[in-house]
């Protein structure tokens, strides 16, 4: 059974939002047997390409994986804690790096802001197209850099499953019962500290 058999995703929101805002979420569930369409893929990639990004430098750069490549078992060999449990099951696995150093050796600060937005026009576009992402931190880096030859000026920031929704009774506790429970946020009041 998917979650969504169980319960409603879309967020509840305090402003109306786009349909692809509310009603992204982030499953750890995935079918392990589906092939995400290229297309989709492809578009998703492109969302992040044209993401703004500080005086247009664009310093993302993605590794994409599909499920049983030599790649995508890398990818998972460097993931660490519960995220080994589930994100096998995800067709794709998309490492997140950002260029933080340019080629001439001039740093670049808001390198990983830029690659947090170019991630979540990828998120939004695979979500509005059917696919679901979920976005995680838990991995080695260091790992990630040897595994695929990056240069030392690119950091690997995060890695994103994509995949179409699986059952949720095939994850192991804690994680089933994070993944039925009822999506929640802090209120907009909290988060918003002046708003004058």
């Amino acid at each position: 059974m998917t979650i969504t058999d169980l319960a409603p995703r879309s967020a509840d929101t305090s402003a109306p939002l786009l349909p692809a805002l509310a009603g992204r979420w982030s499953p750890r569930a995935f079918d392990p047997e589906a092939v995400v369409d290229e297309t989709k893929l492809a578009s998703a990639l492109e969302a992040a390409r044209w993401s703004p990004s500080a005086n247009n430098s664009q310093p993302w750069r993605f590794i994409v994986a599909r499920r049983g490549t030599p790649a995508f078992d890398s990818i998972v060999a460097n993931l660490m804690g519960f995220n080994q449990a589930w994100a096998g099951s995800a067709s794709v696995l998309v490492v997140a790096a950002a260029e933080v150093v340019d080629a001439e050796g001039t740093e670049r600060r808001w390198a990983a802001y830029d690659l947090g937005q170019a991630v979540a026009h990828l998120t939004i576009q695979a979500h509005h197209d059917g696919l679901h992402t979920h976005q995680m931190g838990g991995f080695d880096a260091d790992g990630l850099r040897a595994a695929f030859d990056l240069d030392e000026r690119f950091l690997p920031i995060s890695v994103t499953a994509i995949g179409l929704l699986g059952d949720a009774d095939a994850l192991p506790e804690p994680l089933r019962a994070r993944e039925l429970a009822p999506r929640t946020r802090r209120p907009l009041e909290d988060v918003v500290v002046v708003n004058a």
